[in-house]
């Protein structure tokens, strides 16, 4: 009997034995997703109805699926809690591959708080109503009320900053030159003058081309919708930029395939105006005409419908973006028609520079807006987009953007936090860091790739 439960006991030893190892080798064997979320075929459908997680309302936020990792599961407790920047993620800048210069990213440097300014600028921005009453009645209205309300889905890892204070455009250039983007296109309005929710920011200019210069950047100029803007007062702003700034050692010029290293100006709402308005300031004809004067360059038109293809060419412009991160929002700013575009700008000599975005949600300042909104499937949309860039062998690519948090279409770092009214997204289960390490491994790639089909010289960053 005592030899039985001898053997029982031993055989049951090396069943439990048999089990736990078996359990083991699964966990060892099972894939891990961790690095990249949901397996490949789901995490690329974009969420169509992401939730609204702002405005001063509470929610009961369900658990999440793996697709919407994305979106905060915590409880609408009166808490807030904000990460703090972590100074040992820092990467070691001269460990980085070189800098990419045909890599650009939209720059905004419209932000204020009282601290610099005075007063919240831009982290406050009003609630926009719907053109339609009856649909605008149905959501509310006024303003964001910072610094734990602000007009973003996502919170910035350095809170409510100030574009004026210098340690924030520093730290700016720092994450930009980690993520190997060779220029950043400032966006510019003319002294004295700003967006409507803004105040005027030429005066930061010098200041940004130090901090550029200092990490080997360049600064384009993102030229936006001034008040009148037209053929004439662009002469006198482009004629301003290149005098005042043109000989900054971080003042951006491309080198084209004649050889003359020109500035470009990116034109955003290029279309508002008429193509024989352009005409005279980018004609070698036009009355104001800037061709073969110290003030040439390379315009960039901002392409939207199919139909502004033709209005660029008679306008005079050198090449086209298409700026927008919401692919299916815009002809221009499809994945699926950058072939055919690059094969129309080939074919009359332009510059064609396809706009890739992480995401897009802008439900904190226009929240009928839902159908636009495009999830960051923990970093999948972006390489889509990406992807999708390269496959059109493009002369340059523009991100957008490296800080327009309004439209969530940041690159910069972002954190988790919450507060009693609101939960903010983040990048987790990455490091607020994912989209400036996925910036720099593309960036990488695009460079190697453009070696094999360009044809213009080498750019000059001196």
């Amino acid at each position: 009997m005592a030899k039985f439960r001898r053997r029982t006991c031993i055989i049951l030893s090396l069943f439990i034995l048999f089990i736990f190892s078996l359990m083991m080798g699964l966990k060892v064997l099972r894939p891990n997703t961790a690095t990249f979320g949901a397996p490949f075929g789901l995490d690329l459908l974009p969420e169509l109805h992401q939730r609204t997680i702002h405005l001063k309302k509470n929610f009961d936020l369900k658990e999440s699926d793996r697709i919407n990792r994305e979106t905060n599961t915590k409880s609408s407790k009166s808490v807030e809690i904000t990460m703090k920047p972590s100074k040992a993620s820092e990467l070691n800048l001269e460990e980085l591959p070189p800098l990419n210069y045909y890599l650009h990213v939209f720059y905004y440097s419209w932000y204020g708080n009282p601290q610099f300014d005075g007063k919240y600028i831009h982290w406050d921005h009003p609630v926009l109503e719907h053109w339609d009453p009856r649909i605008a009645k149905n959501y509310p209205q006024g303003r964001h009320n910072p610094p734990d309300d602000i007009g973003a889905s996502f919170y910035p890892e350095l809170g409510s900053y100030s574009s004026r204070d210098p340690s924030v455009i520093e730290t700016h250039m720092r994450q930009m030159r980690s993520a190997s983007i060779g220029v950043l296109a400032l966006s510019w309005y003319p002294p004295e003058s700003s967006d409507e929710n803004g105040e005027p920011t030429d005066d930061l200019v010098p200041t940004i081309l130090e901090k550029a210069h200092k990490y080997n950047l360049k600064v384009t100029f993102h030229i936006e919708p001034y008040s009148n803007r037209d053929d004439q007062n662009m002469y006198k702003n482009v004629k301003y930029i290149i005098d005042k700034y043109g000989s900054h050692p971080a003042f951006y010029r491309y080198k084209t395939k004649t050889g003359s290293a020109l500035p470009m100006f990116y034109i955003y709402d290029s279309y508002i105006t008429k193509p024989e308005k352009w005409a005279n300031l980018l004609t070698t004809s036009g009355s104001h005409s800037v061709r073969n004067s110290p003030y040439d360059g390379l315009f960039i038109a901002l392409l939207v419908e199919e139909k502004h293809k033709y209005d660029i060419l008679q306008s005079g412009f050198d090449g086209v973006y298409t700026y927008f991160a919401t692919n299916g929002f815009t002809y221009g700013s499809s994945h699926q028609n950058w072939a055919s575009l690059k094969f129309f700008c080939d074919k009359y000599n332009l510059i064609f520079i396809p706009s890739v975005g992480p995401g897009y949600i802008d439900t904190s300042i226009r929240p009928w807006n839902t159908q636009n909104t495009r999830n960051r499937v923990n970093g999948k949309y972006y390489e889509t987009a990406l992807s999708a860039a390269l496959q059109a062998h493009p002369s340059l690519i523009s991100i957008t953007s490296f800080n327009e948090w309004h439209e969530g279409t940041q690159i910069e770092k972002a954190v988790p936090k919450r507060t009693s009214n609101t939960v903010y997204l983040d990048y987790r289960p990455h490091k607020p860091g994912l989209y400036l390490e996925l910036t720099r491994k593309w960036s990488e790639k695009y460079t190697k790739e453009r070696a094999t089909y360009a044809l213009d010289p080498p750019l000059s960053v001196s």
